[in-house]
């Protein structure tokens, strides 16, 4: 670390010193600048919080409606003691954020979590150019290449129709923020209704509010018929499985979605009929898209595949280095955060 760096390594978390306040603490801090709501960036307990316009409903569902929050819009600019903070989109759910800092000369960003693949669920990835760039590495491995969108979802969808004609419920298991509302997103309400386990109604609502389109959905209490059930796709948190929610469905056809599905074994030990790899996080080559749109010379990698990715930019000629953070195992089945 550079005595004049703009970001730097905590016990609360990761700290701007001139501005005197926290990029996604793990501890409670006075001011809080959140990159989006899953909760291992987003926690309770903070002063005051900041966070792009679009997730400022998805803060105050899961902290709390009397938090103090302030917002930007994607863009926006601010000056909080010398430093120029703005926001701008990291593609990976709604009002997900790159948190950019700009002091005497020099310009951060800090990236969150991204994905560059456009989903249509929240706004793009936006490349911002830096001199310095703090990347996360979740599927820093040049294994991880994500299916695009589209054969994702007629893969999806085939199989859903596949289970309806033969008369048996379909469960998708999926974390509740941002893979639940790109699933809907891309379901093919024609085959047969669409039910959301109750956890995730609130978190549909948003988004639809915030313009998102999102097809027909209903609670298992509001089934009306149970028949509705034999060709029906039901979405349910990770939490949901081999709980006693479950046994309404009889025989049923599961399936889990997860970047962590690229790897062997995952499918088994989840104990699934079905594994699609869908991921929040960027895959390989978008990570290495990313970080070069930025321009920056110097890289620190959180949370992933740390020592990996820092050798492989230390070989592009970059300075590069890892933060060591308390952001989530986010597939270890922890509700509220997503890869």
């Amino acid at each position: 670390m550079d005595p004049g760096d703009l970001v730097i390594a905590r016990p609360e978390g990761l700290y701007c010193p001139p501005g005197d306040f926290y990029i996604d603490p793990w501890r409670a801090v006075d001011r809080a600048v959140i990159t989006h709501g899953h909760s291992d960036h987003a926690r309770p307990g903070n002063g005051h919080y900041l966070t792009a316009a679009p997730g400022a409903p998805i803060l105050r569902k899961r902290l709390g409606a009397d938090i103090t929050l302030d917002t930007l819009a994607y863009g926006q600019a601010i000056n909080h003691h010398g430093v120029t903070v703005s926001l701008h989109p990291a593609g990976h759910v709604l009002g997900s954020a790159q948190v950019r800092l700009e002091y005497q000369g020099q310009v951060w960003v800090a990236s969150g979590d991204y994905k560059l693949e456009d989903d249509g669920t929240c706004a793009p990835f936006e490349p911002v150019p830096c001199h310095t760039f703090i990347t996360e590495s979740t599927f820093g491995l040049p294994i991880y290449r994500w299916t695009p969108q589209p054969e994702l979802f007629a893969d999806i969808n085939a199989w859903w129709q596949s289970n309806a004609a033969n008369q048996r419920t379909t469960v998708l298991f999926c974390y509740a923020l941002g893979k639940a509302q790109r699933l809907l997103s891309g379901l093919d309400p024609s085959i047969g209704p669409i039910f959301v386990h109750g956890a995730m109604a609130p978190l549909n609502q948003i988004y639809r509010e915030a313009g998102v389109p999102l097809p027909p959905t209903c609670t298992m209490a509001e089934m009306s018929d149970a028949a509705q059930l034999r060709r029906s796709m039901v979405l349910a948190p990770p939490s949901a499985q081999g709980t006693p929610w479950m046994k309404r469905f009889g025989d049923y056809a599961d399936g889990f979605a997860s970047g962590w599905m690229h790897l062997r074994g995952t499918r088994r030990r989840r104990g699934v009929d079905r594994g699609f790899v869908m991921s929040d996080h960027a895959d390989w080559p978008g990570l290495q898209q990313a970080i070069a749109a930025t321009g920056a010379e110097r890289v620190f990698v959180t949370h992933g595949q740390v020592d990996v990715m820092v050798r492989w930019l230390s070989e592009q000629g970059l300075q590069a280095q890892g933060f060591v953070t308390e952001y989530g195992d986010e597939e270890a089945g922890v509700e509220g955060v997503s890869a």
